[in-house]
């Protein structure tokens, strides 16, 4: 959801109190002297409050220590600086599997080097790849993902096979839903898809949501709806 005002995380009125308390900031962990949070406990720091897309990604993913990507990449797609659609989702793709990847591995250093290689790599995947390309970047993202936890390179035998057939099964997963694009479902496809790729050829388990609801079809005016396996209507939420 895109919260315009109040709390970046919810939604809900910001509480501003005369005693300064510290807390800890939602995306960065750490810790500030404050007298206004919101009415559900949530802080953002001055500093996470200005950044850009790209730059809230990077920061979130780097300090989280959630296992769950699919989890993170919501977390992060709430916050207004994530568009319904836009090439943040580039990046937000493996730099959420990257997270963890290495959380899991509980290699600190690993994820910081990885993420910041794969927002530069994120960079050559152009707005529109979808449409323009024949390739979603979202489902690119996948296969860079795995190209840098295997350390492949353009000569690489084994991992240029497996993040060329990641790429391959995301797209596959994508094509098959249909247009128009929206940039929450091919994210949410690609992270699925590369999940279960990690399990089936490195034996790396990672724990995700079932039954998946989208929360953004209101916010995208060519949303499949039933047609995407996400859709829900909100007289269903319980």
């Amino acid at each position: 959801m895109e919260y315009k005002s109040g709390c970046l995380i919810c939604g809900k009125e910001l509480a501003y109190q005369e005693d300064y308390e510290k807390v800890e900031c939602y995306y960065c962990n750490e810790t500030y002297d404050t007298n206004v949070k919101c009415i559900n406990d949530h802080f953002v720091c001055d500093r996470c409050h200005s950044l850009s897309a790209n730059e809230l990604i990077e920061r979130f993913c780097v300090n989280t220590k959630l296992e769950n990507p699919i989890e993170i990449a919501l977390i992060l797609m709430r916050n207004q600086k994530i568009k319904m659609h836009g090439p943040e989702h580039h990046f937000l793709v493996p730099a959420v599997l990257l997270a963890s990847y290495y959380n899991l591995k509980n290699d600190d250093k690993k994820k910081i080097e990885k993420i910041e290689e794969a927002e530069k790599r994120a960079k050559n995947l152009l707005g529109g790849f979808c449409g323009y390309y024949g390739t979603c970047a979202a489902g690119v993202g996948t296969g860079v993902f795995i190209s840098l936890i295997t350390d492949a390179t353009p000569l690489s035998k084994h991992g240029w096979k497996l993040s060329n057939m990641m790429t391959s099964k995301s797209l596959l997963s994508i094509a098959n839903v249909g247009g128009p694009r929206c940039c929450k479902r091919t994210t949410l496809l690609s992270i699925s898809e590369a999940v279960n790729f990690l399990n089936e050829n490195f034996g790396v388990g990672m724990n995700i949501n079932e039954n998946l609801k989208c929360e953004f079809s209101s916010l995208n005016k060519e949303c499949l709806r039933d047609e995407c396996p996400f859709y829900y209507q909100k007289s269903d939420k319980t």
